[in-house]
């Protein structure tokens, strides 16, 4: 029964006169709707800014009034590129970019971490940069810890600063040239199809509680990123392209977990072939969900899957894999919010709990977590089985999903036109605006929004519409000719198991 009450509200979304129809706005106003988009975003990191130290907290709450007192690499990152997109686009003057920029790098010279591979920790106070050691929510003790994912996108960065603002590129270059993500680089970490070499989720340089494998003189973590639909390919690229990890580690890591019934724990029985890249045997794998081949993340979100393309020109560089495949994520993500859950909006991925906290969202049957990463507050289930390993479970009964606008503003290359229609109708039908732009998660069935601003998400917003309306700002401020050399062939030569002429309606118009 709720499927079919949230199938209703869907048709009624699309056919209704009044707040819940919105037009498609042409070409210039769906520009000038995503330039007020942008401003609006860039006003929550503003907000969330230490003016001392040039540290944006990691969350604010819905009237930009109280911001968090911990920040971490990925934020520090996203706000230096944030400012790149706010000057690109008028908001603030070169001079403003390059005097909120210079003190962010300043501040990061100065913060303690780790000297032999010039890494940060994963947390610090934005009021004076001191490494945070007490959870300053709960008061638990926190094991500072160096991840490999929140560096990468803290390098890509400052590649972004060396490549757009010119004379800040000796001060990013300094703490660029010393993080080596080498470091993480385990050459004795194997995958079930026989390669050998993946990095590290992380580190700690003290002896941490739970699993930990000490080299190195520090400890690291027991997994290792093992997937290649995940964010942590950001810092696999940087490391490539600065020539700290072997070119084959690319290639180490898997597109889907074997087809065999001893690995039927994962989502769906993958349909594939084998081949051989850079001399490293690869499994391309794929899934299918109501039509549409793809090559799955971990847990079905658009994070995973795009956020390392707002830097690498994926699919330009690389057409017959992740050219194929971002399309395809959008379009499983379009059809399972318009018609498979019918909740008449789209887009998933981690972000805040409309009822409070932190949790993370995805399109189950798109990503290869068995428990899987929901679409809604009732936590459905898709079980599609594994051939004849494992039977497949009930239909879901999809109820109140959590719509997060960060991940349709990821979608903007590849669907311009049912972005910009699915962001006017949850800005016309919710309580989903507010000073700092889109709150950062929605359930659409209650109406529940969560009302605060996380700058992660703020900055992959902010990242998306500089790419959208500047010209690829971004990506041309991060790509360098060593880099280009290195990565657009390696990434080129592969082609997934996914059709070049399988059809997706689903991104065409402006509607979904």
């Amino acid at each position: 029964m709720r499927r079919i009450l949230a199938l209703i509200v869907a048709l009624a979304l699309v056919l209704v006169s009044g707040s819940a129809a919105v037009a498609a706005p042409d070409a210039r106003g769906a520009d000038r709707t995503l330039t007020a988009y942008a401003k609006d975003t860039w006003r929550s990191m503003v907000a969330m800014t230490d003016p001392r130290t040039g540290l944006v907290a990691d969350n604010i709450n819905g009237d930009l009034k109280t911001p968090s007192a911990y920040t971490s690499p990925t934020n520090i990152g996203g706000y230096m590129w944030s400012a790149v997109v706010a000057r690109d686009l008028g908001f603030i003057s070169r001079k403003e970019a390059r005097d909120r920029i210079g003190l962010t790098l300043d501040t990061l010279a100065r913060l303690d971490h780790h000297e032999a591979s010039g890494m940060y920790y994963n947390w610090y106070d934005p009021k004076d940069g001191s490494v945070v050691r007490v959870w300053p929510e709960d008061g638990n003790t926190v094991y500072p810890f160096m991840s490999s994912v929140d560096n990468g996108w803290l390098a890509a960065a400052l590649r972004v600063v060396k490549g757009a603002v010119p004379e800040l590129k000796g001060k990013a270059d300094r703490i660029l040239s010393k993080m080596n993500f080498g470091f993480y680089y385990n050459p004795a970490a194997t995958t079930p199809f026989g390669a050998s070499g993946l990095i590290a989720g992380g580190f700690w340089d003290e002896a941490p509680p739970g699993c930990a494998q000490q080299r190195d003189s520090v400890w690291f973590t027991c997994n290792h990123y093992d997937i290649t639909v995940t964010e942590p390919r950001i810092a696999t690229y940087l490391g490539i392209g600065a020539g700290q990890i072997p070119a084959e580690a690319y290639y180490n890591t898997m597109r889907t977990l074997p087809a065999t019934c001893d690995w039927n724990w994962h989502e769906m029985q993958p349909v594939g072939f084998d081949t051989t890249y850079q001399g490293v045997p690869v499994y391309e794998g794929a899934y299918e969900y109501r039509g549409i081949r793809f090559v799955p993340s971990w847990g079905g979100d658009m994070f995973e899957a795009l956020m390392p393309d707002l830097f690498v020109p994926e699919e330009r560089w690389a057409p017959n894999s992740w050219g194929r495949n971002h399309r395809a994520t959008v379009a499983g993500q379009i059809e399972h919010g318009m018609n498979d859950a019918g909740y008449g909006y789209w887009g998933f991925s981690p972000a805040s709990n409309p009822s409070g906290g932190y949790a993370v969202w995805g399109v189950d049957a798109m990503g290869m977590d068995t428990n899987g990463y929901p679409s809604d507050v009732e936590q459905s289930k898709y079980d599609a089985g594994f051939g004849d390993c494992r039977p497949a479970g009930p239909e879901p009964d999809y109820g109140d999903g959590v719509v997060t606008p960060h991940a349709a503003f990821l979608a903007l290359p590849y669907a311009k036109g049912p972005v910009v229609s699915n962001l006017a109708r949850l800005k016309a039908n919710f309580d989903s605006y507010g000073p700092g732009g889109f709150y950062d998660a929605i359930a659409v069935g209650s109406g529940t929004v969560a009302k605060r601003y996380l700058s992660l998400d703020q900055a992959m917003i902010m990242g998306a519409l500089g790419n959208e309306l500047s010209n690829d700002v971004i990506r041309r401020s991060f790509v360098d000719k060593r880099f280009e050399q290195r990565i657009r062939p390696l990434i080129g030569q592969e082609t997934f198991n996914i059709p070049a002429d399988q059809p997706l309606p689903q991104l065409r118009g402006a509607g979904a």
